[in-house]
């Protein structure tokens, strides 16, 4: 029977978890008698650096930026409860890109501009589904000077 702290390790090698969703995840191993023991066990793994927020989030936005706009990591990222800074940060990173990499989503789906207006309401609500903003959706969508790089 593993130990709570090596089956922590066991999950942390697989990838990076958010302390709440390993602390999910560890709850059904962990000791009845001593509720706390997860928790000091969880805060002797951030110590030593096994378990960080900041290399979750990032793991996040590299697994996720090629396909999801923003909103959608930010999201993502505010449910595991990473602290504000960190979010605010990586907003900051997303929004600078976000343009083309709705663009290669839009390209891969879709490759030319829609003709209908039904054509153009399917493209948008991918990209809105997609979690990408409107400015962006809408200059994608309506072909902005053939995709010219001001954002």
């Amino acid at each position: 029977m593993l130990s709570l702290k090596a089956r922590a390790l066991s999950y942390l090698a697989r990838r990076e978890y958010s302390r709440t969703e390993l602390r999910r995840k560890l709850v059904p191993y962990a000791d009845a008698e001593d509720p706390e023991a997860l928790d000091r066990m969880l805060d002797s793994l951030e110590q030593e650096r096994w378990l960080s927020t900041e290399r979750f989030a990032e793991s996040v936005v590299n697994r996720r930026a090629s396909r999801m706009g923003t909103t959608r990591i930010v999201n993502e990222l505010k449910q595991h409860q990473v602290d504000a800074e960190t979010v605010a940060a990586l907003t900051e990173q997303l929004r600078g890109t976000e343009l083309a990499r709705a663009r290669v989503v839009w390209q891969k789906k879709f490759g030319e501009l829609a003709t209908t207006p039904e054509a153009r309401a399917k493209q948008m609500r991918f990209l809105a589904s997609r979690g990408f903003s409107r400015t962006v959706i809408s200059k994608i969508v309506r072909g902005a000077d053939e995709f010219s790089d001001d954002s």
